[in-house]
């Protein structure tokens, strides 16, 4: 199983380990089923931005970025060169050491889980 390292831009929440994260998944679907708040608002199908997140580690691991994600990272809030989309970073590896920040969610008007 891969291991996904989420830590927060906003430094009140806690960094949380999830163990347990499976090939083929999302890091988008991880975050849902490990009680991780990431606003969706198109329900995972790279048609807005608001589940913009910063691979800091593991690139590698995830899927090839693609033309239509780029599109939407521009309108992500804040985008930096390690900037994707959660639904659209399916883990490739389930070796993947994987470390992700969550920008601040309080910004993004949103699908809250």
């Amino acid at each position: 199983m891969a291991r996904i390292t989420f830590t927060f831009e906003d430094k009140d929440i806690p960094t949380k380990v999830v163990e347990n994260a499976e090939e083929g998944y999302s890091i988008l679907e991880i975050t849902e089923d490990n009680d991780i708040h990431l606003n969706h608002n198109c329900g995972g199908v790279c048609a807005c931005s608001t589940c913009h997140i910063y691979v800091e580690k593991g690139e590698e691991d995830l899927e090839e970025i693609s033309d239509k994600e780029e599109d939407f990272i521009d309108r992500a809030i804040n985008p930096r060169l390690e900037s994707r989309l959660a639904c659209q970073c399916i883990i490739l590896d389930d070796n993947a050491e994987i470390e992700v920040e969550i920008p601040d969610q309080k910004q993004i008007i949103g699908h809250e889980h």
